[in-house]
């Protein structure tokens, strides 16, 4: 099995670092290893050998040339070269690749399992979701389907707003309109036409707004008449958004919508905690807790706000209780929120002030998975024309639309039914691909031509890429399960390159849920379409030169295959059999 203690970059270390301790280096000294840029540099390569000369004031081609004398190369390493002014290029030996072909690729395992709350997508209820939720969305959903995969015990979170001044707001809207009170039914087709009319009265009318306010209060306090109410408007937003959740095929359940409300007991409690500690303090009337400077690494030295004078609580107040719950009676030792790069002040402060406050633990993860903003083709802000926010239903719909219009040009023959299949397959495929294939931290411009692409690093590529090496066992008439663990011989450079790059997978996998980077998975995917594509046309299956080259390139092609499927599932996207 493949895991942390036995990838190839963890067996590689170890090597070097042995080689490290018999030349007697101090032990603070790292093993910079790394993937070669170029196959005419090997494998892999050891570039961290200057900076250990400059220290110890020494040659660094004649150091790395001792280095490689104290490899042991055993059964790993073919070749060990010294390059340029004291770089280590390593190749693997041919027979080591054939033994960890034949082993289970797939069984990849962290080195230590976790349980792992992950809390993503986030929607204000009373609203339709729209497209500032799409990248939480799909880059908390690839990383639950990657933390479990690795053997993690994760917990999904949608900690939606379902609570505040702006249900008040709501209700009292809801309430206006009706007649009779006790015979309040909630039909609502529109929410965000019905929230842009509940807000337009709010901010219009002080009246309504001070009838909002005491209904923010009955709600509080457990009137039934307007819990009733509250639940109604709950209900329909929950339905809404789960319509989205399953047009975009992520693992979100209503049962993992766990909105602010919960937490409304706890906190009192949170408050007083803070405040018996002293880490809370007031400061003309309010709540806060200060940081010392560079407490926070950030110059902001804004204070930490949850309690306002009027004694309201605040976003604040709740995510220290959601905190508190997820650590102290769900028992997580690590928690993920994927949130806008625009929080991270706000999570900064959060995780110092429950740090503070001894709330979690000290072994305790928590970790602010950063994403930027998806822009319209204008590089700003995706918009509508009109300058509206875009509903997330909506640009679902186009992009299937798109999809189906590409479909129908490449496949006439098609009926109409497997059209319409296979483009709510692609579209929703593209989207979600050229969302993760872009580091997350960055904006990324949404351009549909470009998602929709049969060319490059998209969706519609990999898949491609997937049927084809599918429709070779399909012609065929072979099983491809048959070739998953079958013997493979290398004798071609392409077949020695497919290779190296097909155990990469476990690194690959470990690397992306270590630093939450889904694209290290595209990137990948992407690199093993094209060697494999190099290698079918070089080394070819049908023409090979005897029944034994003929298995064991079915067998190169079986494992593309499979960790394909199985990658590109991590990713929220399945694959299809014919395009």
């Amino acid at each position: 099995m493949l895991g942390m203690t036995t990838t190839i970059l963890k067996l590689l270390e170890q090597r070097f670092k042995a080689a490290f301790e018999k030349l007697g280096f101090d032990a603070s000294f790292p093993v910079v290893l790394h993937e070669s840029s170029k196959p005419e540099f090997g494998d892999y390569q050891v570039n961290g050998v200057m900076a250990i000369a400059k220290n110890l004031k020494a040659n660094p081609r004649e150091l790395a040339t001792k280095i490689v004398e104290q490899v042991d190369t055993k059964n790993v390493i073919a070749k060990l070269e010294v390059a340029g002014p004291g770089f280590i290029n390593i190749t693997l030996s041919n027979e080591y690749l054939n033994q960890v072909l034949n082993k289970d690729l797939l069984k990849v395992t962290a080195a230590k399992c976790r349980k792992v709350v992950v809390d993503y997508s986030s929607p204000n209820l009373a609203k339709e979701m729209h497209v500032g939720h799409l990248r939480s969305t799909i880059i908390g959903d690839a990383l639950v389907r990657l933390y479990e995969f690795l053997g993690h015990e994760v917990i999904r979170r949608n900690h939606v707003g379902d609570w505040g001044t702006q249900f008040g707001m709501l209700m009292a809207y809801l309430v206006e309109i009706k007649q009779d009170n006790s015979d309040i039914t909630l039909e609502l087709s529109d929410l965000e036409d019905f929230y842009r009319k509940a807000k337009t009265r709010f901010d219009e009318d002080q009246e309504f707004a001070d009838h909002a306010r005491e209904y923010v209060v009955k709600l509080q306090s457990g009137d039934s008449k307007i819990l009733a109410l509250w639940k109604q408007f709950v209900a329909v937003s929950l339905d809404h958004c789960q319509g989205v959740y399953d047009r975009l095929k992520t693992k979100l359940t209503r049962e993992d919508a766990v909105g602010e409300s919960a937490y409304n007991d706890l906190l009192p409690m949170v408050v007083n905690d803070l405040i018996a500690k002293k880490i809370a303090v007031d400061s003309d009337g309010a709540k806060c807790v200060f940081f010392a400077p560079g407490e926070l690494d950030v110059k902001d030295e804004t204070p930490f706000i949850i309690q306002k004078k009027d004694g309201a609580y605040l976003y604040s107040t709740t995510d220290i209780a959601a905190i508190y719950d997820r650590v102290q009676n769900l028992h997580a030792d690590h928690l993920v929120y994927v949130v806008d790069a625009r929080q991270a002040l706000h999570l900064k402060q959060l995780f110092a002030a429950v740090k503070k406050a001894k709330m979690v633990r000290p072994e305790t993860i928590m970790e602010h998975v950063a994403f930027g903003t998806m822009l319209g083709e204008d590089n700003k802000p995706f918009k509508t024309r009109s300058g509206d926010t875009v509903k997330l239903i909506t640009l679902i719909d186009e992009a299937v639309q798109r999809a189906a219009t590409i479909i129908r040009g490449r496949n006439s023959q098609w009926s109409e039914i497997e059209i319409n299949k296979l483009a709510d397959v692609l579209g929703i495929a593209a989207m979600k691909y050229a969302d993760l294939s872009k580091n997350r931290v960055c904006d990324y411009v949404f351009n549909f031509d470009k998602m929709l692409a049969f060319e490059g690093n998209t969706a519609p590529y990999m898949l491609y890429a997937y049927v084809r090496i599918s429709s070779i066992f399909r012609k065929a008439n072979l099983p491809m399960e048959h070739y998953l663990n079958h013997q493979v011989i290398i004798t071609q450079i392409d077949e020695h390159n497919l290779a190296v790059h097909l155990v990469k997978f476990a690194d690959r996998l470990l690397q992306a849920a270590n630093e939450n980077y889904p694209h290290y998975i595209c990137s990948y995917i992407y690199d093993l379409a094209v060697l494999f594509m190099r290698f079918y046309e070089n080394c070819p299956i049908m023409k090979a030169a005897n029944q034994k080259q003929h298995d064991s390139r079915l067998a190169f092609a079986a494992l593309t295959s499979e960790i394909l499927k199985v990658s590109l599932n991590l990713l929220g996207i399945e694959v299809v059999e014919q395009m």
